[in-house]
Formats: structure tokens, C-alpha cells, sequence
């Protein structure tokens, strides 16, 4: 069931792949990405954060809701989350999206290159935002926040109370700094700056699931995830420099 904000109007959705769509796709399944559908039940439209693997499946699903997809929001240009060669492997994504429903796609003004470089998706398609942005649906807003390391325009999304993270912070961990355009130093600076302003009770939903929950408060994730004891730049870099 779609989650509804104090008044009434939020629709909020967390799909796993391989389980809620891409079932049966051996990768999907693997990499156990969320795909996060947001927007208005009142105005009945939706925006995708990360659709991949399974554009049908994912189209299907909103529909059976009885809402239209409007938009999506990149959280980075992975394929993993919004398609294109992943090891050799095509990943269904944004640009089968764009193929049958062409709406905008709202990115991080620092990840526009990568994604014109690594996607086939067009420089036209993209909506490029500055930290602090906000993406409306209907009545819902939804405010985007810059957080580079994990690829230089990685970004957070933050909307009435859940704070989706891609892969700049997971319940337990973070993203990888060791991929085309990562920097640990970025990453730090984003989850311990960048971040310290999202409260205790903002509800955190991350990218991937890589822990038995699936969604944590930011403040049981700030106690319990290894990330925030480093203390300090230096001893983060002894663990995650190159």
C-alpha cells in the first residue's frame, strides 16, 4: 500500500526488484535495487526515482494504481538504476521509459556529462537541478540534495519526512568510491555535512537493499551504521582513499 503524508496526499512506494517487479531476472534479483514511485494522489501523477530493469512491470504497477507517470528523478547515472551496460549485461532503464512515455528527467546539474557519456539517453531529456531544487508533483514536493562521492552528481531526495538516498548511504555502509567519478572525500563530506541537517526522524529509504530492513530512521542509521565513526577525514580516507 502507497504510504500517505499528514494530509492526505502523498503517495509513496518502495519496489524491490526481482521480488515486486523484474521477477525472475536473475541480475535484478542480485542487485536488489529499489525503484521509488512518489507523487499525488489527488492530482494521480507519479515521478519514478530509478526505474530499471523492468519498464512494463513498473509502468503496470502505477497504472493498477490508477496513476501516471510524469517524470523521473535520476539519483545517479548508474545502470543499475535508470538502465544501460552493466558488465555487458543491457539494463532495461530511463530510455525505454522515454520510448513509449516521454516525460522529463530530473538529474543533478553535476551528473548531466556522466549521463550523456555512459547512457543513450539525450542531453534534451534532461532536466539539470542545483542542490536545494524542488521537483513538484501536484502539491508534493519533492527537494533534491547534492551529495557527491559516490559519482559527482549523486543525489539525495528528501519529501515529507523519507529521505531517499540512492547510493550515497545505505542502512549499513554507503556507496562505493571506487568506480568512474567516485571520491571519498566528497562522499564524506556528504554524509556527514551534506546530510547533518536531515533529523533524527526523517525516515531513511536507500538505494539498494543490502540490510534485512528495508527502510531506518536517519537516527537508529546515524547510531548503528559504521560510516558516521570515523570521527575524521583522515581516518575515513585510511579506509576508503584510493
Amino acid at each position: 500500500m502507497p504510504d500517505r503524508n499528514s494530509n492526505g496526499r502523498l503517495y509513496f512506494k518502495q519496489l524491490l526488484s526481482g521480488r515486486d517487479f523484474a521477477r525472475g531476472d536473475r541480475i535484478a534479483s542480485q542487485m536488489v535495487n529499489f525503484t521509488y514511485v512518489v507523487g499525488d494522489l489527488k492530482t494521480r501523477q507519479v515521478v519514478l526515482v530509478d526505474p530499471s530493469y523492468d519498464i512494463a512491470g513498473l509502468q503496470g504497477a502505477v497504472e493498477g494504481d490508477g496513476m501516471e507517470v510524469v517524470g523521473v528523478v535520476a539519483t545517479h547515472f548508474h545502470p543499475d538504476h535508470i538502465g544501460g551496460d552493466l558488465f555487458g549485461h543491457r539494463i532495461e532503464g530511463v530510455a525505454e521509459l522515454l520510448s513509449v512515455n516521454d516525460v522529463p528527467v530530473h538529474v543533478a546539474i553535476d551528473e548531466v556529462e556522466w549521463i550523456v557519456d555512459y547512457t543513450e539517453l539525450d542531453r534534451n531529456s534532461l532536466v539539470a537541478h542545483h542542490s536545494g531544487d524542488i521537483v513538484e508533483v501536484g502539491e508534493v514536493h519533492l527537494e533534491l540534495i547534492h551529495t557527491p562521492g559516490h559519482t559527482p552528481g549523486s543525489q539525495c531526495i528528501l519529501v515529507d519526512g523519507k529521505l531517499i538516498t540512492g547510493d550515497t548511504l545505505f542502512l549499513d555502509g554507503c556507496g562505493r568510491v571506487d568506480l568512474p567519478g567516485g571520491d571519498p572525500e566528497a562522499l564524506y563530506e556528504s554524509i556527514t555535512g551534506r546530510l547533518a541537517r536531515i533529523s533524527d526522524d526523517t525516515q531513511v529509504y536507500p538505494g539498494h537493499r543490502y540490510s534485512p530492513q528495508e527502510t531506518e530512521l536517519m537516527g537508529v542509521t546515524r547510531e548503528h551504521n559504521y560510516v558516521f565513526h570515523f570521527g575524521n577525514l583522515q581516518r575515513w580516507l585510511s579506509a576508503f582513499g584510493r
